[in-house]
């Protein structure tokens, strides 16, 4: 059965609403999680803190938080003071690398090696959480710290909150190697795009870190994402989601780093997001615009009236997700997610 998680984009806002009655209802629905962002704006971590005092089973994850907004310990201390303040085995902390114009111009970070920077900070998380002595022999986060500026006096200290060691660790992947690291190293996958050859585009980087960790752990969780629109006009439904793609595939990285485009490319579209790149770095964004194609959404999404989306939720029963983070223009759109996955008829007590 195909959990169910609502999406909450607080991170694009030039000010700061969480819905809560929404998340409420949501939560009644049996939800799953709420998941919250960060791009150079609101943080993912700060919602979460208020929505565990006001909700009480929903799971409480981030997609994502950000690699290089907090140290490894930093970060592990937020998710484990918000786990215990939502009465633990609430929290679900998902990580990202970002890319380079955020890393280096927003949080003043060199990009060095991501991937080799994740592994550590997982295990670095890893080991706070279990209050083993914090030390780490990598070469991108090393613990104590012995370098230029240092006293010699670090010591590897022990987490004094005795926190819930077993809150789950997911990661963000796209590319090769950040898949295979997550399958080795984490407890879930949230892909940058998993479409209907979702399994085909990730599978093969999965089996291959499933490998290296002895095998797939049987709780692991692949989540992805749809957009739910109820409506007659489908072609206006895909209209209006495409301006926001435009910009992220075409404008939100550069000619070398932009995740949404290699997304793009990966499902299918590599001639598409090459051209919409193109045209919103000459200024050309209506035509930026007008070139993603509607097949990238409507096989993402669930657009159209009832029957067409119900005719449509059964071969994405079949994709190899776990789970959906859902993303509607109106209740109606959750309660009828709720219905087909049949969250409704579980027991959440």
């Amino acid at each position: 059965m195909i959990k169910l998680g609502f999406g909450l984009d607080l991170y694009r806002g030039a000010s700061v609403q969480v819905p809560v009655d929404q998340i409420r209802h949501v939560e009644a629905l049996g939800y799953h999680s709420v998941w919250t962002a960060e791009a150079y704006g609101t943080d993912a971590l700060s919602p979460l803190a208020y929505l565990a005092g006001l909700t009480t089973r929903i799971k409480l994850g981030t997609a994502v938080v950000q690699l290089a907004a907090r140290t490894a310990a930093a970060t592990a201390m937020q998710a484990m003071t918000i786990d215990a303040l939502a009465g633990g085995d609430r929290m679900i902390l998902g990580i990202g690398v970002s890319g380079p114009q955020i890393v280096e111009g927003w949080y003043g970070q060199p990009w060095g090696s991501p991937n080799q920077r994740m592994r550590e900070y997982v295990a670095i998380i890893r080991k706070v959480l279990n209050r083993e002595p914090l030390t780490n022999d990598g070469p991108e986060i090393p613990l104590p710290y012995h370098g230029p500026g240092s006293t010699g006096q670090g010591k590897p200290l022990r987490s004094i909150l005795h926190p819930n060691p077993n809150i789950p660790i997911w990661l963000a992947a796209g590319g090769p190697a950040n898949t295979r690291l997550t399958a080795e190293v984490a407890d879930g996958l949230l892909p940058m795009g998993w479409g209907p050859e979702g399994e085909a585009t990730y599978g093969p980087q999965l089996q291959r870190g499933f490998d290296l960790r002895g095998g797939r752990p049987a709780s692991f969780e692949v989540f992805g994402g749809v957009h739910v629109s109820i409506t007659d006009d489908v072609k206006a439904a895909l209209a209006a989601m495409k301006p926001l793609t435009a910009m992220y595939v075409g404008g939100m990285g550069s000619a070398t780093h932009n995740y949404h485009r290699e997304s793009m490319a990966r499902r299918g579209f590599p001639e598409a997001a090459q051209r919409i790149h193109e045209l919103w770095m000459a200024g050309r964004k209506d035509e930026a615009v007008a070139a993603v194609p509607d097949e990238y959404h409507d096989s993402s999404s669930l657009i159209g009236s009832e029957q067409r989306i119900r005719e449509r939720w059964v071969p994405w029963t079949k994709r190899g997700l776990t789970g959906l983070i859902v993303r509607s223009d109106s209740p109606t759109g959750y309660e009828l997610l709720a219905d087909l996955a049949g969250t409704r008829d579980q027991d959440h007590t």
